[in-house]
């Protein structure tokens, strides 16, 4: 695939709720890549690499049913000729028939559904493993040293220096780790906790923070909106708002529910006057598709 993110923009925009003295802008990753976009490729890089330069049998990893991982490594997988498969969260007859699964068979993946509870367990289980020998394995969402990696280079694709506060929405919190490592000492890195009861992720973010860069990263976790994935009528009207406004898209499970919390934090007056805030736009968009045809206008 073509790495060289000249597709990827860095979107300044206004909008009705943006205060004067406060500048913003979006750095465009859902642009990267139609099948592999926001940050699922920075995740996936030096994890495919590793297993090429193992010569590894194939990719083995694991998601929901949802998840936008499973989807981003079907295709990552297929165009560096690699086999792969999913350990999905839940039966096939609840969650077969959905277009990110469809969309990941399509692509080579072999999916393999167990109960929720064995996939819970799945740390502590070594069986799937045992099935597939000689396999890489990638832990959820891509969230392991090699992941983060990649999100360090998040931030040199465009000159981001001269923003004060860095934001993006943290599911496994690989990005936020990522950017945290590769943020500069004046910038404020942010995580806005898109799953709710996440305090967890404080734990697994700091396992991949790099000594010299703990004191500047954040997570919030009042902004998860009911959950993950859950939707809410403000939420869809926020996306299609924002939408008309300053023509970027935004989905339902991750950059949606990000801009909405950085709506809220503004109107808390979280930001000093003249700050400059980035807002990572992680992708994701395919998640729209769960949605009925028509509830959104992007």
């Amino acid at each position: 695939m073509d790495t060289s993110y000249n597709n990827i923009t860095l979107d300044h925009f206004t909008t009705k709720w943006l205060p004067a003295g406060i500048e913003a802008a979006i750095l465009r990753l859902d642009k990267l890549h139609p099948g592999i976009s926001g940050n699922k490729w920075f995740k996936l890089k030096y994890n495919i690499e590793a297993a090429q330069v193992a010569n590894a049998r194939g990719i083995l990893t694991y998601g929901g049913a949802y998840s936008n991982h499973i989807a981003a490594t079907a295709v990552a997988c297929m165009e560096a000729h690699i086999p792969c498969t999913g350990i999905i969260r839940g039966e096939e007859n609840n969650a077969g028939s959905n277009h990110t699964l469809q969309m990941a068979a399509a692509n080579g993946m072999q999916l393999v559904f167990v109960s929720r509870e064995e996939y819970r367990n799945r740390n502590a289980c070594t069986k799937w493993e045992a099935q597939y020998p000689g396999f890489h394995i990638i832990p959820e969402g891509g969230h392991n040293a090699a992941g983060a990696k990649g999100c360090e280079e998040i931030l040199s694709i465009h000159s981001t220096q001269s923003f004060t506060h860095i934001l993006c929405a943290a599911g496994t919190g690989t990005t936020l780790a990522g950017l945290a490592n590769s943020a500069l000492p004046h910038q404020q890195v942010t995580g806005i906790a898109v799953l709710k009861g996440a305090q967890y992720l404080d734990a697994e973010v700091t396992n991949l923070v790099k000594p010299g860069h703990t004191d500047h990263w954040q997570l919030l976790y009042n902004y998860h909106g009911g959950g993950y994935a859950k939707t809410s009528p403000q939420l869809i009207d926020f996306i299609n708002s924002f939408y008309a406004e300053t023509g970027i898209p935004t989905d339902i499970i991750y950059t949606g529910k990000l801009i909405m919390a950085f709506h809220e934090l503004l109107s808390q007056h979280h930001f000093p006057d003249n700050s400059k805030v980035l807002l990572i736009h992680t992708g994701g968009l395919q998640g729209n598709l769960s949605l009925p045809s028509g509830v959104l206008s992007l």
